[in-house]
């Protein structure tokens, strides 16, 4: 039987992609008491809401993370916590760094403190590969996030509340993926702009996404920071299976931007184990007051992993790209 199976669920950012794809998931298969989606903007849990077609099941709250009061009466009552609202363009948060502090730093100890209040059972924070070894300030803010979530099992020690947190790399169909744009180039004729040709990514499909955070919430203790085990690919290929034969465009990087990307730095490969037959990495706390103890059956990595795009041992091919999209992902 499903964890959330009779379940109050919040989930924070609840209209954004990966949010719609939970909810899907959740309502259609685990038979949830109640899900509050907790977002900011009412237009857009208007869409949802018709989308879903008001299931009785779902309960709206317009609120905003920074607002701590508001969280607190949005959580009474809920088990189990999805925190996925963060501001999360790169070139944005470069020109409004002030902003992205208080929604991914601030934001996340307010969901942090409400949750350990109202007697959460679990929560579960969204990450980012550019939160290992960032050189951005959304990397930075969401660093610090996920620092936040697992210190916050010190702060919870003596109550129910567990945090832990999830990273994957780019998701493949969410609502800021490139793939929308460059169908609508190669509609067009148009070249495709690439930032660098020998650019890599980690991908992962809302699905994979969806199923990752399920997973967290039936396996955590508390204090893991789970990162999966998925294939890389070059953006070239990426954007050759979108549309073939497309001419490319070398740009250049953006400010922020990686050539490759990392979900495991060194240095937390020293923490890092092997989980579920190799599905997972979960990088363990460095200090865990609460009673954190490495899972049964699990296996340490080799002395100096880490785990970046550029070196990963597994890729996709165009043709598996190409396969993944017309499929709808």
């Amino acid at each position: 039987m499903s964890l959330l199976n009779g379940a109050s669920i919040l989930i924070t950012g609840g209209t954004g992609s990966f949010g719609k794809a939970f909810l899907r998931e959740v309502l259609d298969n685990h038979n949830p008491r109640r899900v509050v989606v907790f977002s900011r903007d009412e237009l857009k849990q208007y869409e949802v809401r018709n989308q879903f077609g008001n299931d009785p099941r779902l309960r709206w709250f317009i609120g905003d993370i920074r607002d701590e009061r508001r969280l607190a009466r949005a959580l009474h009552g809920i088990d189990y916590v999805v925190h996925a609202a963060a501001l999360k363009q790169v070139d944005t948060a470069e020109y409004n760094p002030f902003e992205f502090v208080k929604t991914n730093i601030l934001g996340s100890q307010n969901v942090i403190e409400a949750s350990i209040d109202a007697g959460v059972k679990k929560v579960v924070a969204l990450s980012t590969d550019k939160a290992s070894s960032p050189i951005n300030l959304y990397g930075a803010t969401k660093l610090t996030a996920d620092k936040l979530f697992i210190t916050g099992n010190h702060y919870a020690a003596a109550y129910e509340t567990r945090f832990a947190v999830v990273r994957y790399g780019n998701v493949m169909g969410s609502r800021g993926s490139v793939i929308p744009f460059f169908k609508k180039l190669g509609d067009e004729g148009k070249p495709l702009p690439i930032t660098d040709l020998t650019c890599t990514r980690f991908f992962i499909t809302l699905p994979q996404a969806v199923q990752m955070v399920l997973d967290t919430f039936e396996l955590m203790q508390g204090g893991e920071l789970l990162v999966p085990r998925i294939p890389s690919m070059k953006v070239t290929d990426l954007a050759h299976a979108i549309v073939p034969g497309a001419e490319l465009v070398d740009v250049g990087l953006r400010p922020g931007e990686k050539l490759h990307e990392e979900m495991i730095s060194p240095e937390e490969g020293r923490r890092a184990v092997v989980i579920n037959d190799g599905k997972y990495f979960i990088i363990q706390p460095d200090l865990a007051t609460w009673g954190y103890q490495a899972p049964v059956g699990s296996v340490p990595v080799e002395a100096g992993f880490a785990y970046r795009s550029n070196t990963n041992d597994q890729w996709y091919t165009q043709e598996q790209i190409a396969e993944i999209i017309e499929g709808g992902i």
